[in-house]
């Protein structure tokens, strides 16, 4: 089978078999696999915001912000339309292609509160970057409303396999979040969509979330692949952490099972050593959150993850979903440039040979 061909057509037996394959034969499948529809050597930087944090009705077992739980995140108000903005010029400076902003709502619900949230996706395309969300649950025409302002991608997780799925959610259900992935791509909204690993699941229910996501028609733009972590007062909260190699196999099955899409290294790098992250770009991982925090979870700080970066030979990317919008507003300070700014601090200019910035 080709590297090229894109499949809709995968089996869990399938995905099994590729994920249990020796580690080099797998890493070689999957850089094979990236190459042929990705530059090798470039990360996309993609920053999230919680903009509604705490209070969530949803009993998600892993999540410190559900109402159910007894956590140190508490319920806060949503966050102003000046203040997201500004927090996402501050990420464009630093290099940030995509700005994300989440909600700890069970379901999108019509109101000031949403008007709100489609005003702030206006906001961050008048920038010139990709806007991306995570609201919950959505209904057709509010997918379209956020289409018409302009939101470029969202972000809906499966979290884990249809067989597992209720030993971690009994709120929502795993066609809940299908059905409003539908909603998504009915709209022309790019779909976001991933999981968790580390909750207790075996591994056919990992790569069985994989086979569902391979197989929607189109595949996802953007897969996010998280770890676990396990926060004090949420069920999960005993859960040991995942070893590195198996976050590696799960990317890179990923990357071999969707080879278009953007694999996203998420929630539970500051776990990771070094070494293990670049593993997992070697296994396919092209984009990762920086920023201090993952909606109320830690993340690697900016400066590390730059160093990381230009020790690797990487090199921070422009957007992924280039639209009309983002090309007529790229101004302030262009993709090249912000990159470079992640890259080396505010020494030098856009043309640097050293991280090949001028290529693009």
């Amino acid at each position: 089978m080709s590297n090229d061909t894109i499949r809709h057509d995968w089996t869990v037996k399938e995905a099994l078999a590729i994920h249990e394959l020796p580690l080099m034969t797998l890493l070689f499948r999957a850089q094979t696999a990236h190459r042929a529809h990705h530059e090798p050597d470039a990360v996309q930087l993609a920053t999230l915001l919680s903009v509604k944090t705490g209070g969530c009705p949803e009993d998600c077992a892993y999540c410190p912000q559900s109402s159910k739980y007894d956590t140190a995140v508490g319920a806060e108000r949503m966050l102003a339309l000046e203040d997201v903005v500004a927090r996402a010029r501050a990420a464009k400076a630093k290099g940030a292609t995509r700005f994300c902003m989440g909600a700890a709502w069970r379901e999108v619900k019509d109101g000031p509160a949403f008007d709100r949230v489609v005003d702030m996706v206006k906001g961050v395309k008048d920038l010139g970057m990709e806007a991306c969300c995570t609201l919950g649950m959505l209904s057709a025409d509010q997918a379209q409303r956020l289409k018409s302002a302009g939101l470029d991608m969202y972000n809906h997780n499966l979290d884990t396999s249809k067989e597992f799925y209720g030993s971690i959610i009994q709120t929502r259900t795993f066609e809940d979040r299908l059905r409003t992935l539908d909603n998504v791509r009915s709209a022309g909204i790019g779909v976001c969509s991933g999981g968790i690993i580390g909750m207790g699941e075996a591994t056919r229910d990992r790569v069985a979330m994989l086979v569902t996501l391979a197989n929607m028609t189109p595949q996802p733009d953007s897969v996010p692949i998280n770890t676990l972590v396990a926060v004090e007062g949420t069920p999960l909260e005993a859960q040991k952490p995942v070893d590195p190699l198996e976050l590696v196999r799960m990317v890179a099955t990923a990357r071999i099972m969707m080879p278009k899409s953007t694999v996203r290294l998420s929630a539970g790098r500051t776990r990771l050593s070094r070494e293990a992250q670049l593993l997992c770009f070697m296994a396919g991982a092209n984009s990762i959150f920086y920023g201090e925090k993952l909606l109320t979870t830690p993340n690697p700080e900016a400066d590390e993850d730059a160093q990381l970066l230009r020790d690797a030979g990487l090199r921070a990317t422009g957007p992924t979903h280039v639209d009309a919008s983002i090309e007529d507003h790229a101004h302030e300070i262009n993709p090249t440039d912000a990159a470079h700014r992640f890259a080396h601090g505010d020494a030098g200019g856009a043309s640097c040979a050293s991280c090949n910035l001028d290529a693009e």
